[in-house]
């Protein structure tokens, strides 16, 4: 696993440790086995964000925070640069950039997430956390997978979406897509 999900693994240990959270009621925030939490946590599998969005509301800490390890401390507004948010890229195929990490008490997730081409018979990947989500395509074509449903979304188009629902995404025409997710 790369050097960031090593990270996050790490945060997740303390963040259980400094909260005197058991494996067992970690795993079950997560929907997860035991065993595949501490999978989590030894940093040997992937992390997904709706993982960390469930912890970070059952716990109420930062979404971010658990992403890219610090804090955010801004309350009146926060500045994004191009190509200056604070990123991670889970695995080789989802890059997601934060566009709000220094702005403390959100009430949204906005990310810049980019998705590269995978193999046409590589699985997607589903996903669900709790509250909403909007995602409004930059570049190029995305398959998206909401409820057994498949939506082609090219650049213009978006989509607003119950999060709760199994969801995924996966690029299109072996080119990368540029997505703006808003998670709520």
């Amino acid at each position: 696993m790369n050097e960031q999900i090593k990270q996050i693994a790490a945060r997740l240990t303390g963040l259980r440790d400094v909260l005197e959270i058991s494996v067992e009621e970690m795993a079950n925030v997560c929907n997860l086995s035991a065993d595949e939490y501490l999978l989590l946590e030894s940093g040997t599998a992937d992390i997904s964000v709706s993982i960390l969005h469930r912890i970070a509301q059952a716990y109420g800490i930062e979404l971010t925070v658990l992403m890219f390890g610090d804090e955010p401390k801004m309350n009146a507004y926060f500045v994004t640069r191009k190509g200056k948010g604070v990123a991670v890229e889970r695995t080789k195929a989802y890059k997601y950039q934060s566009l709000a990490a220094g702005f403390t008490k959100r009430k949204a997730d906005p990310f810049l997430v980019t998705v590269h081409p995978k193999p046409e018979d590589e699985p997607m990947y589903l996903n669900t956390h709790t509250g909403q989500e909007y995602n409004y395509v930059i570049s190029g074509r995305l398959l998206f997978r909401i409820n057994g449903k498949d939506l082609i979304l090219k650049e213009g188009d978006s989509v607003y979406f119950n999060s709760e629902l199994p969801h995924g995404m996966k690029a299109l025409g072996g080119q990368t897509v540029t997505f703006l997710a808003v998670i709520m």
